[in-house]
Order: C-alpha cells, then sequence, then structure tokens
C-alpha cells in the first residue's frame, strides 16, 4: 500500500469518526432547532373559523363620512402626547 493511499484512507476514517462523534454529543435539543421560527409562523396564523359572540357589522355610509372628514382636514387633531419628562438625573 503507498502512502497516499494510506493517508487518503486515514484523513478519511478520521472525518467518519468525526461525523459519529458530532452526532453522538449532540445538544439534547437539537431536534427543535429551528422551533421557533416554527413558532412565530404559528402565531401569525389566525383562525380560519371564528366565531364571534354577536356578528361583526360596519357601515358603509359612516365609512364614507370618515373618508371625507379625511379629505376636508375637519378631523379632529389628537393632542400631543410627551413620553419623557423634561428632567434627567445624572448618576455619579
Amino acid at each position: 500500500m503507498n502512502s497516499n493511499l494510506r493517508s487518503a484512507l486515514s484523513v478519511t476514517g478520521l472525518l467518519l469518526l468525526v461525523a459519529c462523534q458530532h452526532t453522538l454529543n449532540a445538544p439534547a435539543n437539537a431536534a427543535k432547532f429551528g422551533e421557533a421560527n416554527r413558532m412565530t409562523m404559528m402565531a401569525q396564523v389566525v383562525n380560519p373559523d371564528p366565531v364571534y359572540d354577536r356578528p361583526m357589522t360596519g357601515s358603509g355610509a359612516s365609512a364614507a363620512q370618515a373618508i371625507e372628514r379625511l379629505r376636508t382636514d375637519k378631523v379632529k387633531k389628537p393632542e400631543r402626547v410627551r413620553t419623557t419628562q423634561g428632567s434627567s438625573s445624572g448618576g455619579n
């Protein structure tokens, strides 16, 4: 057996052993990889057959009036709300 073939077989054997070692020492939760992605997708799925206590109703007339108020700029502007106070405390 020449040394190149022996080297190739040795490297192949080592790679196989490394692959076995990796699967034997896999974390206990390795089967759950990608679970966060699946959970996020399921959270976005809405109940396809919802049951409501009372039927949802809408009014085309009130929607048209709301759109007209928007177009004529007669919508009541919301008051400005500040999320921070004017003072701050420094820590030394």
